[in-house]
């Protein structure tokens, strides 16, 4: 008869985006194989990485993962690092808390015992119990401490990762800093309040992933790969009007005090692509939500939607040049003089902006250790300079992301560089906000310079 797991789908799921993707296979069932610890490792023995579950009740899963169960009986048991981490399902969410020690595990009068500086902080007893000492469920957010009962105890193989813990480690830490990143921008609110949302313009060629950002920063507060936006290819441009989209957090949550705003792509080739003569109204704020483009005739004054006199909250307060990192180089001169040609618009008008270089194609690779900073290869760092002299764009706010475009799960290195990018426009966008003359900021309600 098969076994199963008592994990439903999206715990493991849950737990196997904490590990990097790694794939479980059950070993033990305390219910199944026998109670005893005994049994329990002899048959978990020598299987690489292995995780112990224990479910206290149908809400709450407290577990560890260690490298082997070996030697659990000889005194002189080394200390290896260990993870442990609790998933407790609160309001149809699932929540984990994680913690990296360095434990002993060993057998103690037929339990399993881990220690740390010579203190039992976790013992699975006999009769179904375990112990947890109160800096375990302090750090693990859990609501008790010392013995409680447990309902079933499970052990799994963990394939697909190292056997040490760094690179889950490094992932527990990406979660964070994400997480930390998620917060500054939900915190997030303009420069004096001078309007209630950012409004930034993803403009760049065909293919080039401004649909896909604006995919990606919606699956990220929405936690799982979206795509509301119909994405093109490099050969022609799926986007034919210009979009306005408001980023909601999560489902049913509020709007998020910004706006991405989706242009048709630009083409190298005359008479193609976004029309060079609608820029100017772009920036200004003229053009509505689910204008139709033509390539060949820009948007005028006499259409029955133009803003004729827009106010600061309808304008574009930051613009993102959306490149492909992996074809800056095969940039055409025409498509090269196109860009060119809306920066000097772009400059024109003061606003501000930066560069967004996308498909990257290994996101751990572009991030230090810190997650603060990007770690710039040498094919990246060539690219970065390219554009740094192709539009004068400051190093600084050149940006890398991998958006999701084919993905099925979430990762939180990619988030990390997509909110990271998020956030530096947003911090831009203060800056041209700050900058503007006192007339204008005064004119929140009121209307700027006609849109002619």
């Amino acid at each position: 008869m098969e076994v199963t797991t008592r994990l439903t789908w999206n715990d493991e799921n849950h737990l196997r985006k904490l590990l990097g993707n790694a794939s479980l296979s059950l070993l033990y069932k305390s219910s199944v194989h026998g109670g005893s610890i005994e049994d329990m490792v002899e048959r978990c023995s020598r299987q690489g990485c292995t995780i112990t579950m224990a479910y206290i009740d149908y809400n709450m899963i407290v577990a560890f993962m260690l490298g082997n169960y070996i030697n659990l009986r000889e005194s002189s048991t080394e200390p290896n690092d260990s993870l442990w981490f609790s998933l407790q399902k609160k309001n149809d969410a699932t929540e984990i808390e994680t913690l990296l020690l360095n434990t002993a595990p060993k057998i103690i009068d037929e339990q399993l015992v881990c220690r740390l500086s010579k203190t039992d902080i976790f013992i699975i007893c006999r009769d179904n119990k375990i112990y947890l000492d109160k800096m375990i469920t302090r750090n693990l957010k859990l609501k008790f401490y010392g013995h409680r009962q447990y309902l079933e105890c499970e052990v799994f193989r963990v394939e697909g990762i190292k056997d040490n813990l760094d690179n889950i480690n490094r992932i527990i830490k990406a979660r964070e800093h994400r997480n930390r990143l998620l917060a500054d921008i939900r915190d997030y609110k303009p420069y004096a309040d001078l309007v209630s949302e950012i409004r930034i313009l993803l403009v760049g060629p065909i293919g080039s992933g401004k649909s896909s950002f604006f995919n990606s920063v919606k699956s990220i507060f929405h936690g799982h790969v979206t795509g509301q936006a119909v994405v093109g290819s490099d050969i022609t441009s799926i986007t034919e009007r210009y979009r306005i989209y408001s980023v909601k957090d999560g489902k049913n949550g509020k709007s998020l005090p910004f706006m991405l705003c989706d242009t048709m792509g630009l083409d190298g080739a005359e008479g193609a692509g976004l029309c060079m003569a609608d820029i100017p109204h772009i920036l200004k704020g003229c053009m509505p939500d689910r204008y139709q483009f033509n390539s060949r005739k820009p948007i005028t004054p006499e259409h029955s939607t133009f803003i004729t006199s827009p106010s600061l909250k309808d304008r574009i307060h930051c613009v993102a040049y959306v490149l492909d990192i992996n074809s800056i180089d095969n940039l055409s001169s025409k498509m090269l003089a196109k860009v060119k040609q809306v920066h000097k618009e772009v400059l024109n008008c003061g606003i501000a902006y930066v560069a967004l270089l996308t498909k990257v194609n290994d996101c751990s690779e572009v991030l230090q250790d810190n997650f603060l900073n990007m770690s710039r290869s040498m094919t990246s760092q060539s690219q970065v300079m390219n554009v740094h002299k192709m539009l004068g764009i400051p190093i600084s706010n050149i940006l890398m992301v991998g958006n999701y475009a084919s993905d099925f799960e979430l990762d939180p290195m990619k988030d990390i560089l997509i909110l990271s990018a998020l956030r530096q426009m947003l911090r831009a966008a203060d800056d041209f906000l700050e900058d503007l003359p006192l007339e204008e900021t005064g004119a929140i309600e009121g209307a700027l310079q006609p849109c002619i």
